[in-house]
């Protein structure tokens, strides 16, 4: 009993650290997820003013813009995102231009997918179904310890009975406690090893195995 309680105070403890750092991670991430959006608000307001340029035929707006995106992509942008709308980081002002007017994913919010938002959070969830697992051991290390503490209270029963069974004068009645008894012990015994051990417990680890 008092490994299955050693384990699941062990297992509830480890539980809650888990779940602290993948709270910590799934705040960091929605931290992460509004800079980047934020990121992508300043890209796409350039992209426009490229776009815009190029049917009034200003060069120079266009190359400025370019320019913006680029200091902006190099200082921000993370790798992950530049694959996203398939960004080249060695691009200069000229690729940048031809890169917004021709590749549509240049001009495609990369948080339409939701599959992009979730890959922030997938090391937080991680963490969190981790931690979720560990409690669900604990919680059956508590069961276990439970059923383990009912083998001793039989086993209680079988040794009182066994301590009083020489109070009884008659022969037919000391021979029907003690035969109680035992199918009390052989009971208990059989019920003890029919309980799992704790989760990730090794008996060799008493020898040095």
């Amino acid at each position: 009993g008092s490994l299955h309680g050693g384990n699941m105070s062990t297992n509830y403890t480890k539980s809650n650290n888990l779940a602290s750092e993948g709270n910590s991670l799934w705040n960091d991430a929605s931290q992460q997820l509004i800079q980047d959006m934020q990121v992508w608000n300043m890209i796409s307001d350039y992209e426009v003013e490229i776009l815009y340029a190029d049917t009034t035929g200003d060069a120079d707006k266009m190359g400025e813009s370019a320019y913006k995106i680029k200091f902006i992509c190099a200082d921000n942008l993370s790798e992950e995102m530049a694959a996203k709308i398939n960004y080249n980081f060695d691009f200069d002002a000229d690729q940048i231009i031809d890169w917004v007017k021709n590749d549509p994913l240049s001009t495609e919010s990369p948080f339409s997918s939701p599959e992009f938002i979730d890959a922030y959070y997938n090391e937080a969830q991680e963490k969190l179904d981790e931690s979720e697992k560990v409690f669900l051991e604990g919680q059956k290390d508590n069961s276990k310890g439970d059923t383990f503490n009912l083998v001793t209270v039989i086993y209680s029963v079988v040794l009182f009975m066994l301590g009083i069974v020489g109070t009884f004068r008659r022969l037919p009645n000391r021979l029907a406690i003690t035969i109680v008894a035992i199918c009390g012990f052989i009971f208990g015994t059989i019920f003890m090893f029919t309980i799992p051990m704790p989760t990730g417990f090794n008996f060799l680890g008493f020898f040095g195995g």
